[in-house]
């Protein structure tokens, strides 16, 4: 019997492959344009310093490429050049809060990913703000994919036999289908290229949700930051919820005043996940409001709904406003 390739991956993997660059020319020539002297650290980009009268100054901080393209999208917003927070990392802090995240939205990256097909359909549910190219099945043989293995089938010996065998017996009907399926339509679908992908169309249909796939993802800032805070939790499927923690960890080192508000902790099940400011304030709020109620056993579930209740309408007010400032002051 023919053997049948049998490759397992167990984590689903990001790879950073484009980022954020500045055309300094086109920032030089738009500042002298506007007679402000603007400046990246200790590299002036504009003519000298006071040499036209009224000039503005605007010296920024970092030469981080997305977080400067960020900072000037803001500043334009109020023809601010020089004025106000002119630090990266407070400036940066205050858009987030305040909710003024189209400024963000202005520095983009991206990536190849490979995860299971599982974590695909959950994956490319995400489109604002974001652009997706995914390996094809009709064009791609998939005789010898791999195929990813989830943490709680590999840890059992049993079951990680059923899947194996699973992956093995569809790998030889798909190679089957693919023999049947083109001898049957050679005649029908005289053109070579439509016949391969009506072949393969028609035999990935036995393949399982567990087979590899790849997909290049670009995505703004703004984009990233709403699906870390929905696929980093641990309410996320485990390996989008991995997807997400090596994409916040990659961003953190990219642009770490855009995406340093989150932490990454560990779950007592041994899983990590990113905990926002909305998480801490959340858990700060719950903590106050059961000290304030008095615990009988017969009223436990009473006080559970109201704080549920509670937290539920705070939630929705800062998802809405998408600002925690009105959390700040502490509760009596």
């Amino acid at each position: 019997m023919e053997s049948v390739k049998n490759n397992i991956v167990l984590e689903p993997k990001v790879y950073l492959v484009g980022k954020p660059a500045l055309a300094k020319k086109g920032l030089a020539d738009f500042f002298n344009d506007e007679n402000i002297f603007f400046a990246i650290q200790n590299e002036p980009l504009t003519r000298m310093k006071f040499l036209e009268p009224k000039q503005k100054d605007w010296t920024i901080n970092t030469d981080n490429p997305a977080e400067i393209l960020c900072m000037t999208a803001g500043k334009i917003c109020y023809d601010a050049y020089g004025k106000g927070n002119n630090d990266i990392e407070p400036y940066i802090k205050n858009i987030i809060e305040s909710g003024h995240h189209s400024v963000i939205e202005h520095a983009q990256w991206n990536f190849i990913i490979k995860g299971s097909r599982i974590w695909s359909h959950e994956h490319v549910r995400h489109r604002i703000g974001i652009g997706i190219s995914q390996r094809s099945q009709r064009y791609v043989k998939e005789s010898d994919a791999n195929f990813v293995l989830r943490p709680e089938i590999a840890k059992n010996p049993e079951a990680k036999k059923i899947f194996e065998n699973l992956i093995k017996e569809s790998q030889k009907a798909y190679d089957r289908l693919i023999e049947i399926v083109s001898e049957d339509i050679k005649e029908q679908i005289p053109d070579s290229t439509l016949r391969i992908k009506t072949v393969r169309s028609s035999s990935r249909s036995v393949m399982p949700n567990a087979t590899e796939t790849y997909i290049f993802w670009s995505a703004n800032a703004r984009a990233l930051r709403h699906y870390i805070d929905l696929r980093a939790n641990k309410h996320a499927d485990q390996e989008i919820r991995k997807t997400a923690i090596q994409i916040l960890k990659i961003m953190q080192a990219e642009a770490p005043n855009i995406f340093d508000d989150y932490e990454i902790k560990k779950t007592a099940e041994g899983f990590e996940v990113a905990i926002t400011k909305l998480d801490r304030c959340l858990d700060r709020i719950k903590k106050q409001l059961e000290e304030q109620y008095e615990t009988r056993n017969d009223e436990i579930k009473l006080k559970e709904q109201v704080i549920a209740e509670i937290l539920k309408v705070i939630e929705s007010k800062i998802l809405q406003t998408k600002n925690i400032q009105f959390l700040k002051p502490q509760m009596k």
